[in-house]
């Protein structure tokens, strides 16, 4: 007898066939296709599909583990784990008065934060206009004076909430602002 049997899984060397083994006559295998065609073949047209086997002998063990009654637990649902929120990146404003102006020569301090503040006013409004979350505005270090301006400018907003910035990233010369969405659901008559 050959070395393949009845059940086997099979594959035709020279054509796409695959498929059970049927019947055994001689050295004339009858092969069932998937497509239900029964084909002859030689035992040296022939190999067999081990990964078909490999799971035919799974689903026989499993079959014959369950019918022998034994208790499979279910696993515990594992929480589902999202995916980390896409976070934007804020929007930054340089404050710096050289970064605001072409040419500072012949301008007072108080010229300065007037230019100053201005800019970081309309950026804000910018984006609150734009629905844009969050503003870092970059003041620098100094004698505190702008920093001291925009953190009073800022709690004339009641939609806007003002922390340090990041460290790593700006030092202590940063105040980031979030601005709190508001939305209005217009009701039709």
């Amino acid at each position: 007898m050959g070395k393949f049997n009845v059940g086997d899984y099979a594959m035709a060397l020279d054509d796409d066939i695959e498929g059970e083994i049927i019947k055994v006559e001689d050295d004339t295998y009858v092969l069932l296709s998937k497509d239900g065609f029964e084909v002859n073949y030689t035992e040296r047209e022939l190999v067999i599909d081990q990964s078909k086997k490999e799971r035919l002998d799974f689903a026989n063990n499993f079959s014959t583990l369950a019918s022998q009654n034994t208790e499979f637990k279910k696993r515990p649902k594992q929480p589902l784990v999202k995916k980390k929120e896409k976070t934007i990146p804020p929007m930054e404003v340089d404050l710096h008065i050289h970064k605001l102006v072409k040419n500072q020569k012949g301008m007072t301090n108080y010229d300065m934060l007037t230019i100053q503040l201005d800019t970081a006013k309309r950026q804000l409004e910018f984006a609150i206009g734009k629905r844009i979350p969050r503003v870092v505005f970059i003041h620098g270090v100094g004698q505190g004076v702008l920093k001291a301006e925009l953190e009073y400018m800022f709690r004339q907003y009641d939609t806007i909430r003002c922390q340090e910035g990041d460290y790593k990233k700006y030092g202590v010369g940063a105040l980031e602002v979030y601005i709190l969405q508001k939305y209005q659901v217009k009701i039709r008559d």
